[in-house]
């Protein structure tokens, strides 16, 4: 069981207990609590968890059975805890200003808006065997644009683990420690004006380059409206027109930031280092380039990104031809 929470009466309550000393939050309190019944199955980890940025990103932690999310909702920073029952129910509790928001997010969360209407899995035998090994996969969605957009833009042109370092930095350093009896030291990411402002020998010690800072903080600076008109468009292509007119943001960074924050089915992100060879080689056994990609994905129009992602769960990856990349750390120079 998490340190700091118990069970009673098959509820998720949490043990108030005092803030250390060198800790910024109020002592934990009693959470707002909800239960969240899907329409089908769910598998609450695979769905959830794929909004992770990195195994030690401090926005999303997983101890034992329980999924620990926080965030900057519109109300206010949320930790938000998530654990599946034995009855296919997932419970949620929730601490901070942002928490009944928070709550209110839940289902989307957990897929809940994710419509499969119209996929059809048996187009292929790998993707068959894919969907009915995985019938709890959903398409999880924040509706947090600009988080979305951030995390996008710091996995630009650079390894993965540069992106999650990166971004486990400047959120420690710069976001607000999430309350409530989180099994370790949690943040939310800053709010749009505190992208804006962090300073710029802050993002070199971070391990971002110029070009991907400059991003967030140029898209910091149009931070509302971009947020404002990216909700109020009516489909992908228009979310895409929105995202890609900030400078440094282009149709792969758009593609992510959409996957993330809306669950976008039909999501491809072409410019993808790995993906398109990814797909070749679970659809055709053999690399293809973007177009390529496209081609095979063609017959799911609608659904490619719910595609993408049962190769990804039937883990149907290209094998490694080359050692993994070791970048330089450049961030003492």
């Amino acid at each position: 069981m998490t340190p700091g929470v118990r069970e009673l009466s098959g509820q998720m309550l949490a043990e108030p207990r005092p803030a250390p000393a060198r800790d910024p939050r109020p002592a934990a309190t009693r959470p707002l609590e909800s239960e969240y019944r899907p329409r089908g199955a769910l598998d609450l980890h695979r769905t959830v968890v794929f909004q992770r940025r990195g195994a030690n990103d401090p926005t999303l932690v997983t101890a034992g059975p329980v999924i620990w999310r926080a965030s900057r909702t519109p109300q206010g920073v949320a930790t938000l805890a998530l654990r599946a029952t034995a009855d296919g129910a997932v419970r949620a509790a929730a601490w901070g200003p942002g928490a009944a928001w928070a709550l209110d997010q839940v289902p989307g969360l957990c897929g809940a808006h994710d419509e499969a209407e119209g996929f059809d899995a048996t187009t292929h035998p790998l993707i068959a065997d894919a969907h009915r090994r995985h019938p709890g996969l959903r398409l999880s969605r924040t509706d947090l644009v600009f988080d979305a957009l951030a995390s996008a833009i710091f996995e630009q042109k650079v390894t993965g683990l540069q992106a999650f370092a990166a971004w486990r930095r400047i959120v420690t350093w710069f976001g607000d420690r999430a309350p409530g009896p989180t099994p370790r030291p949690m943040f939310a990411p800053p709010s749009i004006d505190g992208w804006r402002h962090v300073p710029s020998w802050s993002w070199h010690r971070a391990g971002l380059e110029p070009p991907q800072s400059r991003a967030v903080v140029e898209a910091a600076r149009r931070g509302e409206a971009i947020v404002r008109e990216t909700l109020l468009a009516p489909d992908g292509p228009g979310r895409d027109r929105v995202l890609t007119s900030v400078r440094g943001v282009g149709p792969w960074t758009a593609a992510e930031a959409r996957i993330r924050a809306f669950g976008d089915p039909d999501a491809v992100s072409v410019g993808d280092f790995h993906l398109a060879h990814h797909v070749g080689y679970a659809l055709a056994g053999a690399r293809t380039d973007d177009d390529g990609m496209l081609r095979l994905l063609a017959p799911w129009s609608g659904h490619r990104q719910r595609v993408i992602r049962l190769i990804g769960a039937a883990g149907l990856m290209e094998p490694r031809r080359a050692p993994r990349l070791h970048p330089e750390d450049h961030r003492d120079r």
